[in-house]
């Protein structure tokens, strides 16, 4: 289930509920009891090799990367 970050305009605080998507929109009160909250955008981590080597270059003629080093424009 999705963890989602709000902010209580009351007295600052920053909480974590774990709600489904569908209610994610829904009000939230904070732990404190106040009603006066916001949805915090969040961002998320993804764990990959990115960094594990350079990226392969988009286009410019030779392998098979972009529109024109892939053969597709006339």
């Amino acid at each position: 289930m999705p963890r989602y970050e709000y902010r209580c305009r009351s007295c600052g605080d920053t909480f974590e509920l774990s709600r489904p998507m569908a209610e994610s929109s829904d009000p939230a009160s904070c732990p404190a009891g106040h009603e006066d909250t916001v949805k915090l955008l969040s961002t998320v981590a993804v764990g990959g090799s990115a960094a594990s080597g350079p990226a392969p270059s988009a286009g410019g003629g030779g392998g098979g990367g972009g529109c024109c080093g892939g053969g597709c424009c006339g």
